[in-house]
């Protein structure tokens, strides 16, 4: 990467060359680098491993689409669609018809469970499980519950990923292209 080019980061950001936040990042050489390598190992991997281009993408674009800003959501749909079109119309709708504002769930009892907030929890419908099966059902699942209702987490919803089939590598490379839509945006 040279220092003409621009990072994913400073793409969805909207940063303007020149700016004071462009200059600023650009100081950052090292974290610049990792971030735009991070993102193409992880979406745009040269070898598969434990997950395919395809889920991490999709676990990609639900959890983009999930955020609602609009430059990560239409980046990352975008990138699901060079792969499997169809189903980055599926992700797209089911994000769509999931998306609330949150964050929902319940602190541990004392002075914070003030804010709990009960919200709906997301499901994949049958028909939907049935078309992309149970293994990226539960990616969808879990990419909703961490991103809608993340004090809601807890090892047994980790558990119902590795219940579809997920493994440890797997599950971590789940986590990581989840994380990766959502701190982009």
């Amino acid at each position: 990467m040279t220092l003409h080019d621009t990072t994913l980061v400073e793409r969805l950001a909207g940063i303007a060359p020149g700016s004071p936040v462009d200059r600023a990042w650009r100081a950052r050489a090292e974290a610049r680098a990792f971030a735009e390598q991070s993102y193409r190992r992880l979406l745009l991997p040269p070898e598969a491993g434990p997950v395919p281009p395809v889920e991490r993408r999709a676990v990609a674009a639900f959890t983009a689409v999930l955020n609602g800003e609009t430059r990560t959501r239409d980046h990352f749909l975008a990138l699901l669609r060079e792969t499997d079109p169809a189903l980055a119309r599926l992700i797209e709708r089911e994000a769509e018809d999931s998306s609330h504002p949150g964050p929902y769930g319940r602190f541990p009892e004392g002075p914070l469970s003030a804010e709990d907030l009960d919200g709906p929890v997301y499901a994949v419908a049958d028909p939907v499980r049935h078309e992309i099966g149970p293994r990226l059902s539960a990616a969808l699942e879990h990419a909703h519950l961490v991103t809608l209702h993340p004090r809601d987490a807890t090892p047994a919803s980790l558990q119902a990923l590795a219940a579809a089939g997920w493994t440890g590598a797997g599950i971590a490379v789940l986590r990581a292209a989840r994380a990766h839509a959502f701190v982009s945006g």
